[in-house]
């Protein structure tokens, strides 16, 4: 399983074209569930034509955010649609890459197995000690898209996403779960300290 070209040419095509404004969907996002991804499709011993589908997908899932922040998933899947034919992706793996991709849209809604495991890639960090650092990344691509977010609301947010939030895998629930909890445990202390409204 070689995706080391499909990578390389998302990985340009997302430094030419990502707006300046986007600094959590990217790049470093791309790599780092495309990572988390493979990890758990190794825990969850998906077989290797999926997880070669399911690269794929965790290296496009975000590529739409070039064209329009809203719903980037849709975008993210069209753009799929056309440059994996020339990967030597078929039509029935590209159906299957753009329904992993468009299973990562909020809420998460995921019925296969690789499905599953590119939404858990996709929140990993969730249930990671560097949860509070990603998380500021995020409310700082909020701010410059013109979506400003106070501290107290942000965390009020971020508590919220966190009480609702669940891993759809046994590997993403064994690997992360516990330090969500420590995180979610700590925003609510912050949230006692400077929320003005829960």
């Amino acid at each position: 399983m070689n995706l080391n070209h499909l990578s390389e040419f998302v990985m340009e095509k997302m430094k030419r074209e990502l707006p300046a404004n986007i600094v959590y969907h990217s790049t470093d996002h791309t790599r780092d569930v495309y990572e988390s991804a493979m990890r758990l499709a190794f825990l969850e011993k998906l077989d290797e034509p999926s997880t070669r589908l399911l690269g794929a997908a965790a290296l496009f899932h975000d590529i739409g955010i070039t064209v329009r922040f809203e719903d980037h998933e849709t975008n993210s899947a069209a753009i799929a649609g056309e440059y994996l034919p020339s990967f030597g992706f078929n039509a029935e793996d590209i159906g299957a890459i753009q329904s992993m991709i468009l299973a990562t849209r909020l809420p998460q809604q995921a019925n296969t197995l690789a499905e599953k495991i590119l939404c858990d890639a996709d929140l990993d960090y969730l249930g990671r000690r560097d949860f509070f650092v990603i998380g500021q990344k995020l409310r700082l691509e909020w701010e410059l898209s013109g979506k400003p977010v106070t501290l107290s609301d942000w965390y009020i947010l971020q508590m919220k996403f966190l009480k609702s939030h669940q891993y759809f895998t046994a590997s993403a629930t064994k690997l992360r779960n516990e330090v969500k909890l420590q995180n979610l445990k700590e925003i609510e202390t912050l949230c006692t300290r400077r929320c003005t409204h829960i």
